[in-house]
């Protein structure tokens, strides 16, 4: 029965019908496009992000991600290595040493940052091989006069006036106390000026452990998952399993800064989108508000054959429900193929922004079903929030007077 009459009412006042449809149909496609594209710049950021460098899971040896010391490494990987590469969880994993240096080249000096990697794992699991911008990646092994090769940050190459193909002098502290020395052949330039890497070494990690003094130790671990949705589960999982003395860390906590601004601004784009659902749903009120005055008398009609006044107010939010669905679903027949082109092609930039040394020439966005849900849950509890003074003041209608109006 209130089924029936919340459906008459609603195609009876076409009118008024059209234009809350229209209202909160275009809330909902805003809303649902804004998530979409929030969450996708956001998840192609962190891939670009751990991509570049940090991977989702960095293993190192006690405090060292606070307190980096040369000294202060994993002893004997060959353990977490086999765990690691019987994981089905685990895309790919790199191990990693750093140590800052003083590189020459003739009459010329300049700081560097060394960071010695696995050619082949680092290929597999960062994007280091495509930041190469002059040049070629380098060689794992030792050429045939027993140098290595190095590829070096732009910033390096113009304060040096070297390039591919020259030699490089590195001169930094042993792990053992002894003084480093060594010369490298460059065999390739990463970035440009602006990239972040300007002033970094990347030497292979065989001759970087022997320059260093180091053996068979490394610094970091760095671990890519299959997907990023459980990063910090898997990292506290891998640290029940492993030595006491090291400590796993998924890039929530190696960049928390960055993970709390991400946050923070996915928190205000929540409130600003409840902002944009309340200015349409005072709209819908405004509506709803005008279509109970003026069924006054029908109202009154109900109260007087013996309608009990929770169920007009049910009425009320029934037809304010039945509208807001129906403006969901013309919503999202709206919405599925936008997010469709927007989640595969995406929006071009005007000029392509640099992240990490690659470029990044798109903004997508995600296509997932929380991009329609959420928006649903906005738009439907907010309308029927808003719904609660009209059906309220429908409900206490007096007959009497309801009857003697207009």
């Amino acid at each position: 029965m209130l089924f029936r009459l919340a459906f008459r009412n609603i195609f009876r006042q076409r009118r008024r019908t059209v234009l809350t449809t229209m209202s909160m149909t275009a809330g909902y496609v805003l809303c649902t496009f804004a998530i979409s594209m929030q969450y996708g710049s956001y998840g192609g950021g962190i891939e670009f992000f751990v991509r570049d460098h940090t991977t989702h899971v960095q293993v190192h040896r006690g405090d060292y991600l606070k307190r980096p010391k040369l000294q202060k490494t994993i002893s004997d990987p060959t353990p977490l290595i086999e765990r690691l590469s019987s994981d089905p969880f685990v895309e790919s994993f790199t191990l990693r040493v750093f140590a800052p240096a003083i590189a020459y080249s003739n009459d010329k000096s300049s700081p560097a940052y060394i960071q010695g990697v696995d050619p082949e794992r680092e290929r597999a699991t960062t994007t280091l091989e495509e930041k190469v911008s002059d040049g070629g990646y380098f060689s794992p092994k030792p050429d045939a006069d027993g140098y290595f090769e190095a590829m070096i940050g732009h910033g390096i190459a113009d304060l040096l006036g070297i390039g591919v193909g020259d030699e490089l002098i590195l001169i930094s502290s042993g792990a053992d106390g002894s003084i480093a020395n060594d010369i490298f052949i460059v065999s390739g330039l990463i970035g440009d000026q602006r990239s972040p890497d300007r002033l970094n070494v990347y030497l292979p990690l065989r001759g970087a452990q022997q320059f260093l003094s180091m053996g068979s130790r490394v610094h970091q671990i760095g671990i890519m998952l299959q997907n990023n949705s459980r990063t910090i589960e898997y990292s506290d999982s891998l640290q029940a399993g492993i030595d006491p003395d090291l400590t796993a860390d998924p890039w929530q906590r190696v960049q928390e800064s960055f993970y709390k601004t991400m946050v923070a601004d996915m928190q205000g784009m929540y409130v600003t989108l409840g902002i944009i659902v309340l200015i349409v749903c005072i709209g819908v009120l405004n509506t709803v508000l005008m279509s109970v005055l003026e069924r006054t008398r029908e109202f009154g009609v109900l109260r007087a054959i013996g309608t009990k006044p929770l169920n007009i107010a049910r009425m009320v939010f029934l037809e304010n429900l039945m509208l807001s669905t129906m403006s969901c679903l013309i919503g999202f027949l709206i919405a599925l193929p936008l997010l469709l082109w927007l989640s595969n092609v995406g929006i071009v930039m005007p000029e392509p922004i640099d992240i990490g040394g690659v470029m990044m020439s798109h903004m997508k966005g995600e296509f997932s079903a929380r991009a329609f849900l959420i928006p649903l849950a906005f738009v439907v509890v907010t309308a029927l929030i808003v719904c609660i003074p009209p059906g309220l003041r429908a409900a206490r209608v007096s007959p009497v007077k309801a009857m003697s109006a207009h």
